[in-house]
């Protein structure tokens, strides 16, 4: 390129109607110039070849994302990852902020991010590395977007549970057994004191637990554990399926008792999703499959709040998410970055829950509400509850003992000594 063509590549915000754009924060390694690098990957997400040999025209006025701005510091080192094929010349580590036209794709997922995680960005010349970090858009663009119908206040009512955590619980084990006595776990952790009981990720319609007969088992056992506790109860059916499945398998769980649904959102796919969004009756709630393989790497790939921000858009009420603690191998500032990009003001869509998970138990319950910083979250044990030495009843009554010391501000293994459903929680699950 050269310096005019460099410079069409970039402007200042006083220069731009920003309700026209989205905002991209991009990391990156370069080999060469950083300035002309941040130039060619502006160019190969938008305009591409800007004008046609032989005519007097430029198209980037109007179609072309736009450098903002831009910080970078050579690498004397190299690479920070090995690259075969990557181009050659003195190394730089870059953040750059661009600005896209959202005018390019419009108000369509798939096509949007065929734009900003597609070819143009990750084959970008002279730039092996580079990470999606965050996304942004004006109020503008949200409001072709339905985003989430119930959000967190529609469920909190739904469940009537306020001032408080939403308490999951993932059924153990969690494909292996038939309707009936997986929904007799499901009876007893909700008599226990969970919100809601919830199929695994992995537990599709298959032939061992059909998703007509469990959802009907389910259903049952959830409106007797209501009926009995005095306190509205959920099933959450897992309907993960091929696309051209998803409304008649929402259809069918929601018939026999599912009181919400839950889909691995990158798997499907978001546009399903959002589809799926306009005809749901109950929410919809996003699991994380495939999401480690985009956002693993700090230096490649696509920051997991990008992918929550995403799922926010395209209709979800929760989004569960890599949690806190070595088992999820992800940063804690990655999962509060996640978190608030449930909760911040995102235009005129509502909030989703987080619900960071892994490995937790009424061990881990003060630890993650501490991190959270409020009661906007949900928590879902699966063996904490499942696994727990007396049973499911007794693992759900343990995360809300826990829960009852920390609002009251009691320290919870003191609380502990008067309760043996929570002593036996931190004895066998207290060391993770």
């Amino acid at each position: 390129m050269t310096p005019d063509d460099i410079a069409g590549f970039y402007a200042k915000r006083a220069d731009l109607d920003l309700d026209d754009y989205i905002e991209l924060d991009f990391d990156f390694e370069c080999a060469g110039d950083p300035r002309e690098a941040a130039a060619h990957l502006c160019s190969e997400q938008s305009t591409a070849q800007w004008r046609r040999v032989g005519f007097d025209e430029d198209f980037r006025p109007r179609f072309a994302a736009k450098v903002l701005e831009l910080h970078a510091e050579p690498r004397p080192s190299g690479f920070s990852i090995p690259v075969e094929c990557a181009a050659r010349g003195p190394v730089h580590a870059c953040r750059v902020t661009i600005a896209h036209p959202h005018g390019n794709f419009g108000a369509k997922i798939p096509n949007l991010l065929s734009a900003v995680c597609g070819e143009g960005v990750f084959f970008s010349p002279g730039i092996p590395l580079i990470r999606l970090q965050d996304i942004r858009f004006p109020d503008a663009y949200l409001a072709a977007f339905d985003g989430p119908r119930f959000g967190i206040a529609g469920l909190r009512e739904r469940l009537q549970a306020f001032d408080r955590p939403i308490f999951f619980g993932v059924i153990k084990p969690n494909i292996g057994l038939p309707p009936q006595p997986f929904a007799e776990l499901g009876y007893q952790s909700w008599s226990g004191g969970l919100d809601i009981a919830k199929d695994d990720e992995m537990l599709a319609d298959v032939d061992w637990c059909p998703l007509a007969e469990r959802a009907a088992l389910l259903g049952d056992a959830c409106r007797r554990a209501s009926a009995e506790t005095g306190v509205p109860k959920i099933y959450l059916a897992n309907i993960t399926d091929e696309v051209d499945r998803l409304v008649e398998l929402h259809d069918v769980a929601v018939a026999n008792g599912a009181g919400a649904l839950l889909v691995n959102a990158m798997p499907v796919g978001l546009s399903a999703v959002r589809m799926l969004r306009k005809h749901a009756t109950v929410p919809l709630m996003a699991h994380f499959p495939f999401i480690a393989a985009f956002s693993r790497l700090a230096n490649y790939g696509i920051h997991s709040r990008v992918m929550t921000r995403l799922q926010r858009l395209a209709g979800f009420d929760v989004v569960i998410m890599p949690g806190f603690g070595p088992r999820m191998m992800t940063p804690e500032h990655e999962v509060l970055d996640c978190i608030r990009a449930c909760l911040e003001p995102m235009g005129p869509i509502k909030p989703c829950l987080p619900v960071p998970g892994g490995s937790d138990s009424a061990a881990t319950l003060e630890n993650v509400y501490r991190k959270v910083g409020s009661a906007d979250f949900g928590f879902v044990p699966g063996r904490g509850v499942f696994g727990h030495p007396m049973g499911p009843a007794a693992g759900a009554a343990s995360i809300r003992q826990a829960w009852d010391a920390i609002a009251a501000g009691i320290p919870v293994a003191d609380h502990a000594a008067g309760h043996p459903e929570l002593a036996a929680a931190l004895q066998a699950f207290g060391g993770r």
